[in-house]
């Protein structure tokens, strides 16, 4: 874990992805989904999520998603493109993310 630098592991992650299919998957496969910068490696994404939810990961592995195409008036755009990590926990492990909610 120290091959890498603390503070670019506390920007790897972005968000946790929440959605239908997010926790079905994290129901079915013991996999949980993140948001991650679009230049991070596996690796890295594997250290970011072992220092900050003192979990052990098994495997990582990482979807990058096209960004829409959207239009605005008469001009075509395009939403930014984004990367998706899925990151498969060793058995026993578990993140959750309700904990911290108001109550």
């Amino acid at each position: 874990m120290s091959a890498f630098n603390q503070n670019r592991l506390l920007q790897v992650l972005l968000a946790p992805q929440v959605s239908e299919k997010a926790t079905y998957i994290a129901d079915k496969n013991e996999q949980v989904i993140f948001r991650v910068a679009s230049d991070a490696t596996k690796p890295e994404v594997k250290a970011a999520v072992e220092l900050l939810f003192k979990v052990e990961v098994k495997s990582v592995q990482i979807a990058n998603v096209k960004g829409k195409e959207k239009r605005f008036g008469k001009f075509m755009g395009r939403r930014q493109s984004w990367k998706k990590a899925f990151v498969c926990l060793k058995a026993g492990q578990e993140i959750n993310f309700a904990e911290g909610g108001s109550a």
